[in-house]
């Protein structure tokens, strides 16, 4: 069942009397709550939705966020969820299934919602690689992020998987958080070029396809091959595939570059009236990035309302006036 919260809040209605809202961001996390909180703050009637499923799930800490740094998650949200329901913004729990033209956003088993412009802040997923061992640990002692857990694993015995292109890179920049960083091929190809990089920043290359990843307790251990040797190691980092979560944005009609919707500076997408903000359009985005890119999306919708209802006041004063109803 889909559940509706914050009808009201600091005198602000959450909805329109025809149960309309200025904005629906679609999407809970860190890009759409903070979109929210500005909207919100420039009395604008917003819906949040909320499917419940934030990619940084596993995750027992985020880094990276000032004055946040450390903080569970979950904590994130719940406290951005708090402040957004200080201005009146609502948070509707439950999943998109589709959004009409005229922008009439249906949810799966619930309301639907009118709105006058869009904000799609849905996320990314990590598709990871078939090794046994690397789901069970993601987010743990299995990651993806150095800038984001690095300095947790620093100075301990790291594993880089070559489970993709971007592998190469994670281990030269890893480099600068150990001195025994182990690059394991797995199935990869090594360029020469590669090689020669990787050893010259210091790493070994252990050749061999990764069977599983071992496990002792609630702490990774080694990565042992299918030869049979297990390389002792604290912790491991992939690249897993970045898949945008962009299903609704495809189906608007937003352009697209690479796989990923093309949008400007402030997010605008090439649909009249649609946003997007967050690692649904660029993977690079941490937590603190998405925070910001909601923000400016924020500022850019709420411009660009602002010119819709100046717009339509000079059409009203102007029929009024050629009907004798201003003097």
């Amino acid at each position: 069942m889909n559940e509706a919260t914050n009808d009201q809040a600091g005198g602000v209605p959450r909805a329109a009397g025809d149960g309309s809202y200025d904005v629906v961001a679609v999407g809970a996390g860190a890009a759409g709550l903070n979109a929210a909180l500005l909207l919100g703050r420039a009395r604008r009637r917003v819906a949040v939705i909320d499917a419940g499923e934030p990619r940084n799930a596993p995750a027992a800490h985020m880094h990276g966020f000032l004055s946040r740094d450390g903080l569970p998650p979950a904590t994130l949200l719940e406290l951005g969820r708090a402040e957004i329901a200080r201005y009146g913004a609502g948070l509707v729990r439950g999943r998109v299934e589709h959004i009409d033209p005229g922008f009439h956003v249906r949810l799966d088993g619930g309301p639907v919602l009118a709105a006058r412009r869009i904000l799609v802040a849905t996320g990314l997923r990590d598709e990871l690689p078939d090794i046994p061992g690397v789901r069970e640990r993601w987010g743990k002692d299995v990651l993806h992020c150095p800038y984001c857990h690095g300095f947790e694993v620093r100075d301990r015995p790291l594993a880089v998987l070559g489970t993709g292109p971007g592998a190469v890179h994670q281990a030269l920049l890893l480099r600068g958080w150990s001195d025994d960083v182990a690059f394991f091929a797995h199935t990869l190809d090594l360029a020469a070029e590669d090689r020669e990089r990787l050893e010259a920043r210091g790493l070994r290359i252990v050749e061999g396809r990764i069977e599983h990843l071992v496990a002792d307790g609630d702490g990774l251990r080694g990565v042992a091959l299918a030869d049979g040797r297990t390389v002792p190691r604290a912790a491991a980092f992939l690249f897993p595939r970045l898949v945008p979560n962009d299903g609704l944005l495809t189906r608007l009609g937003c352009e697209k570059d690479g796989g990923w919707v093309v949008t400007d500076r402030t997010g605008r997408t090439s649909v009249a009236g649609v946003w997007a903000a967050g690692n649904v359009v660029d993977p690079r985005a941490q937590v603190v990035t998405a925070a910001g890119m909601g923000s400016a999306a924020a500022f850019a919708i709420n411009n660009d309302l602002l010119e819709e209802d100046v717009a339509g006041a000079v059409a009203r004063r102007r029929a009024a006036t050629a009907g004798g109803g201003v003097r």
